[in-house]
């Protein structure tokens, strides 16, 4: 590609303009060596000197200089706009990839991927991406749930988001869960897990590594009590969760409960909580008034919370080598907590966690409607 090297005249107006283009701090770096790129030309550089000095490719050079010979010191100042290279997709297309990633799924798969939407339907996997983003779908994603059947359920709620907001007077409301739930293997007790082969440490550009299997060296349960005003958890662990080592508990809580303060306890729906033996102790300890989540609804209980903390800071990447170390590590555990504690604050009030359930329950009930037309019409 040749081209002989372009002669352009810049008169004094037109040499003040591109002066002040160079100088002023406001202009685009584009309309500055624009504008370098003229002024030299008009000095007499040939095009190699030209692209020394302003860093650019000779096309560039060319098609500059070019720019100002037909429109002059203002055609440097605006890019001319290009046609798309393809065609904007209509929004029929648009509506048919939406209302397939809706009501359809690929013969191959349980959902859509980009690049299976974009084979169904013709077009390249970037315009699903971008038909997806507009409509904030995410195909691949699945949120979990379960919907709470307990006939009680707004009565239970009520009565624990009460206990939460507004505590009793001369009371301690605590929440307790007489299991460890939040496990490696989601089993009632927390298995003392040792891997198989030690792992590598982090470093730049690296994270550590660990294997996915593990060795077992017994399990333990932790029993614990949180304590929602002030965030201090009353923590033991105990070799199972019978009826037993409930009372034996709930003995522990009632020596280190101040004798005047009645105890609300916060409790799951498990069978241990209910036996003849926790029945006769709790006729004996009035101050004990017991308050029991919704069935399939533990997450009411604060010290879900709690375990959720431990697992993530000392469980679940943890290594032990014994049910001594693991215990000895969940001991720890509550002790650094309770020395700097921290409260957990509830914030939705009953009447919106019922909304909510009503909803969920009213979209279940739509489906299933749908559902049952459908099946009628085939």
């Amino acid at each position: 590609m040749r081209r002989d090297d372009i002669c352009i005249h810049v008169g004094p107006v037109n040499r003040a303009r591109l002066g002040a283009i160079i100088t002023d701090r406001n202009s685009s770096s584009k309309a500055v060596w624009r504008a370098e790129i003229v002024l030299a030309t008009a000095d007499g550089l040939g095009t190699n000197a030209i692209m020394k000095r302003t860093g650019k490719s000779k096309p560039c050079v060319w098609r500059w200089q070019e720019r100002y010979v037909e429109e002059g010191v203002d055609g440097l100042l605006r890019d001319k706009t290009r046609p798309p290279g393809k065609k904007p997709l209509s929004a029929a297309v648009r509506r048919k990839v939406l209302a397939k990633t809706a009501s359809e799924m690929p013969p191959d798969a349980t959902h859509w991927s980009v690049r299976s939407m974009a084979t169904a339907m013709g077009i390249s996997h970037t315009s699903v991406q971008r038909i997806w983003a507009e409509a904030g779908l995410k195909p691949h994603l699945v949120r979990r749930f379960k919907i709470s059947n307990d006939p009680q359920f707004e009565e239970k709620v009520t009565d624990v988001v009460g206990l939460y907001m507004n505590p009793p007077d001369k009371a301690l409301v605590l929440c307790v869960v007489p299991e460890a739930r939040f496990q490696h293997d989601e089993k009632s007790q927390i298995q003392a897990l040792d891997r198989t082969q030690p792992g590598l440490p982090m470093k730049k550009g690296r994270a550590g590594t660990m294997t996915h299997d593990y060795k077992r060296h017994g399990t333990t349960t932790l029993f614990a009590a949180l304590d929602v005003k002030s965030g201090l958890v009353i923590g033991e662990c105990q070799p199972r969760h019978r009826a037993k080592e409930f009372i034996r508990f709930l003995k522990r809580i009632d020596r280190a409960v101040l004798r005047h303060l009645d105890v609300h306890l916060v409790l799951d729906n498990y069978g241990t909580h209910k036996t003849s033996e926790v029945k006769a102790w709790l006729v004996k300890h009035t101050r004990f008034k017991l308050h029991f989540t919704p069935t399939s609804a533990s997450w009411l209980n604060l010290v879900e919370r709690f375990f959720a903390e431990i697992t993530t800071k000392r469980i679940r990447r943890g290594t032990f080598t014994s049910v001594t170390e693991l215990k000895d590590a969940i001991h720890d555990y509550l002790d650094r907590h309770n020395a700097d504690p921290k409260p957990f604050v509830w914030s939705k009030t009953a009447d919106t966690i019922l909304a909510k359930e009503r909803r969920a329950l009213d979209a279940l009930e739509a489906i299933k409607v749908g559902n049952q037309t459908s099946d009628s019409q085939h």
